[in-house]
């Protein structure tokens, strides 16, 4: 079962030169006198866009390049700035525990993203977050998170029953489109209408504003529907406010106007509006893509299709509880190497807010920082044959994610770790069950999905696959 895989990437830049510069690397700045601390090193590439289509075009490779040369953390420009790359479990801990709170979240994402998710809870930074993240926490305890796969199961079972069968079945636009009806009635409270779907389509305008290159709000492009669309999702959360507040509904949206920490403190009006649409953003966006390419895997290797399939049959029934999840075992193995293989959320940004170090380079205040989680997860100092599916090496006769902490991390870490995380492994399983027990998929010989990149890589092709019914 250990088969190389080869990943493909969108071909727009495929003419390029790679550029790793042999001579005249920069320091990012000197380090103070006496530190001990090296300097960061790197180069500004091209006028303009710096290293962006180099690293658009194969952003693996080109970080396994640059480590060769300047180890686990580099600078490179981009259109978006100068940023300091962090790769590797040691630096990853540094920055995701921010022990000495010497790097924001909020500075570091706000450039990228605040115009589209302000004032979400990864966008907030020390005593604000922790207070914003105490009141949510009640939206994500054991027992809600019983009742929305009770609540997300029959949506999941509509859904896959009006998949078409037959070959050049897109199973990422599927997935996506499955994944936000599901988040529109678990979370929004809303069912299947042609309301839901145009709150559907603003969202998405939302999400592919906060990717766009082209960050100006100009009529037409990205950024500009991105913006059209977070006034509209604004105007259709706080008309529903008053009716949610008083409701005793157990959707999120009801459940966060309802929400108190112990110490009775509960969201704003603007606080639930902000909550919703980023979490609907963190809900669909990372689940779509974990569960695409775990298809895609599990089409490349039958044999963990077929082992996938039995051990649902086991389970006698057609859609899971709660309780079922940890009886799924080689589904967490497969869950787990997709993951690896593909983190959904390829980097996180920061900024540091006083001068630090990391990895005993010297990281100056203001620094923009990119940590590496999908490099990082895909890199030989840290993981036996990176490019091969093996879902046993998270088995536990081997456990390869326990030679460090962070090593394996596709959830983030610290006290920003994503607070939606069981949400979002329960929801691909429910899924993923529903489907190994309806379907059997396949791919042609020897193809190969060809990658966009967004919160992290995923199939710019909708990742075509031939659906089969499966006959009683």
């Amino acid at each position: 079962m250990r088969t190389p895989v080869k990943l493909k990437a969108r071909g727009v830049a495929a003419t390029l030169v790679e550029h790793v510069p042999s001579g005249g690397l920069r320091p990012l700045a000197q380090p103070p006198a006496g530190s001990g601390l090296e300097p960061v090193m790197g180069d500004p590439g091209m006028p303009v866009v710096g290293h962006t289509l180099e690293f658009l075009h194969d952003g693996l490779r080109q970080t396994r390049r640059y480590y060769e040369r300047l180890g686990t953390v580099f600078w490179l420009n981009t259109v978006g700035g100068r940023w300091v790359q962090v790769i590797g479990p040691d630096g990853l801990e540094t920055v995701l525990t921010n022990r000495d709170e010497a790097f924001s979240n909020k500075l570091g994402w706000d450039p990228l993203i605040g115009a589209f998710f302000d004032r979400g809870v990864m966008l907030m930074d020390f005593e604000e977050h922790r207070h914003h993240r105490r009141i949510m926490q009640q939206a994500f305890k054991h027992e809600r998170l019983v009742g929305y796969l009770e609540k997300m199961n029959p949506a999941i079972e509509r859904g896959i029953a009006g998949w078409q069968s037959g070959s050049g079945f897109q199973l990422y636009r599927a997935a996506k489109q499955l994944t936000l009806d599901v988040a529109t009635e678990v979370f929004v409270g809303a069912e299947r209408s042609a309301e839901a779907d145009r709150l559907n389509a603003s969202f998405i305008d939302v999400v592919v504003g906060g990717q766009a290159i082209i960050r100006a709000d100009v009529p037409g492009g990205k950024w500009h529907r991105g913006l059209e669309s977070r006034r509209l999702l604004e105007r259709y959360f706080h008309s529903q406010l008053a009716a949610k507040r008083v409701s005793d509904g157990d959707d999120l949206f009801s459940v966060l106007c309802r929400a108190q920490s112990e110490d009775g403190e509960r969201f704003s009006d603007d606080d639930v509006v902000n909550h919703m649409i980023f979490t609907l953003m963190a809900a669909h966006d990372t689940s779509t893509i974990t569960l695409t390419m775990m298809g895609y895997y599990l089409a490349r290797y039958p044999e963990w299709q077929d082992r996938l399939r039995e051990e649902s049959r086991a389970l006698g029934k057609g859609a899971i509880g709660y309780e079922d999840l940890d009886a799924l075992t080689s589904m967490d193995l497969v869950f787990k190497e997709t993951l690896r293989m593909n983190a959904p959320v390829g980097t996180l940004a920061r900024r540091a807010i006083t001068d630090t170090e990391l990895d005993g380079h010297y990281i100056p205040q203001g620094t923009n920082l990119m940590l590496g989680i999908y490099a990082t997860q895909r890199m030989d100092p840290w993981w036996r044959d990176p490019d091969v599916f093996d879902p046993e090496r998270f088995s536990d006769a081997r456990r390869e994610d326990a030679s460090h902490k962070y090593a394996w991390t596709p959830f983030g870490g610290g006290v920003h770790k994503c607070i939606g995380m069981h949400f979002g492994s329960m929801e691909v399983k429910a899924i993923l069950h529903q489907l190994l027990l309806r379907n059997r998929w396949r791919i042609p010989i020897g193809y190969e999905p060809v990658f966009d990149y967004g919160t992290g890589p995923f199939p710019g092709d909708g990742l075509p696959i031939e659906l089969l019914p499966l006959h009683p």
